[in-house]
């Protein structure tokens, strides 16, 4: 495995031990990635450490980040669903409903554009303060007033933390070391370590089934042209290297097409919503499909159950809904992605392209307890 340490906000990088010498300097955090994975970019101004990544890890599942004093950032963002909710929709700290489901986090450090349709949404620190203060629609729900701050400020756990992580700071309990603290554990949250990853990166012809290596020469196959949406090492086009203001391609894939002025339903229209461009509606994000078996159901909306369901959508080139306010021919939506056009899958076929997808499960990650919540360990840290 390939060892990348940051010290400061510098990247130190060495492959094993036997293949070069370790820094003198003990690192101020390590990501451990396989050969060919390459690490995160991470911003100058809020450069990695161990103790971020620890405060950060309290501040996620806290429950005083919240309007109602009960939900955290891992109410909508569970470890064991890599970082989703398994619901269609979010619920936010008053009880409402949003548009949207929650997103994964997982390899959140790689994502050139981190929500479903806004293509300027770039820097997680940026991001952050979105659920946090946002309003339209209420996520935690926190007051700019700042009342939740006092509260931190209370708990000798909390001074300690931000002492660690702020050391150069005379008071660094404030609300950009927070969102800093939240960003640098969100970007650690890294997945490198599937069956698909020791098949791919450490060539472990055992690490998947006959039946998965089927099924990802179907994945990058032009009938289904899957890769034209779902790339690269994330599975996704929207995450990964890139040169700098290059623009992320979103992608209208026919989920709906309503009659009359928008295809798609008037309140969730996607990138038109920010760019006002009709060509825009219905455009979303591609999210990785890294641990896609875990964080159903699909879509923007949740509106897809089941990975089969996912496939019928693909395989007819786009989804038919026959009666309702939403019914409407999918395939005919007039900004319709190219990609999404239809194909043809045996019985085993679909068995083969399942199996691939969930060889791109990480349950170490799922389970690893440098994600986990410290306030239900088996030594749990106190919240004062």
């Amino acid at each position: 495995m390939r060892r990348i340490a940051w010290a400061g906000a510098v990247a130190l990088l060495w492959v094993g031990v036997a293949s070069g010498t370790r820094p003198s300097a003990a690192p101020a955090y390590e990501w451990v990635l396989p050969a060919g994975f390459p690490p995160p970019d991470v911003p100058a101004d809020n450069p990695m450490s161990e103790a971020k990544v620890t405060l950060g890890r309290h501040l996620f599942y806290d429950t005083r980040l919240s309007g109602n004093g009960v939900q955290s950032c891992a109410s909508c963002h569970q470890q064991a669903r890599a970082f989703t909710d398994g619901r269609a929709r979010a619920i936010g700290s008053t009880g409402e409903q949003h548009l949207r489901g929650s997103m994964s986090l997982v390899n959140v450090a790689y994502a050139r554009v981190l929500t479903w349709a806004n293509p300027s949404a770039a820097r997680l620190e940026d991001q952050a303060l979105v659920p946090m203060f946002g309003a339209h629609p209420i996520e935690l729900g926190l007051d700019r007033a700042d009342g939740w701050l006092r509260r931190l400020r209370e708990g000798t756990r909390y001074r300690a933390l931000f002492a660690d992580a702020y050391p150069r700071d005379p008071e660094p309990v404030t609300r950009d070391n927070v969102v800093r603290a939240v960003a640098t554990f969100e970007r650690a949250i890294v997945s490198a370590q599937s069956p698909y990853d020791r098949y791919h990166f450490d060539r472990d012809e055992t690490a998947i089934s006959e039946s998965a290596k089927r099924g990802e020469i179907l994945f990058h196959s032009r009938p289904l042209s899957c890769f034209t949406c779902h790339g690269g090492l994330h599975f996704s086009g929207a995450m990964g290297s890139g040169p700098p203001g290059m623009m992320v391609q979103l992608h209208n894939t026919g989920l709906y097409n309503l009659a009359g002025r928008f295809s798609y339903p008037p309140n969730n229209l996607g990138a038109y919503e920010v760019t006002r461009r009709p060509e825009d509606v219905g455009r979303f994000k591609a999210p990785t499909l890294r641990n896609i078996a875990v964080t159903a159901p699909y879509m923007h909306d949740g509106s897809v159950a089941t990975l089969e369901d996912v496939l019928d959508h693909y395989a007819a080139g786009g989804r038919t809904i026959e009666d309702g306010p939403h019914r409407g021919i999918g395939r005919n939506n007039p900004n319709k992605a190219d990609a999404v056009r239809g194909f043809t899958l045996a019985r085993a076929q679909r068995d083969d392209l399942i199996a691939f997808l969930q060889s791109l499960t990480d349950d170490q990650l799922l389970r690893d307890p440098r994600f986990a919540d410290p306030f239900q360990s088996h030594h749990p840290a106190p919240r004062r």
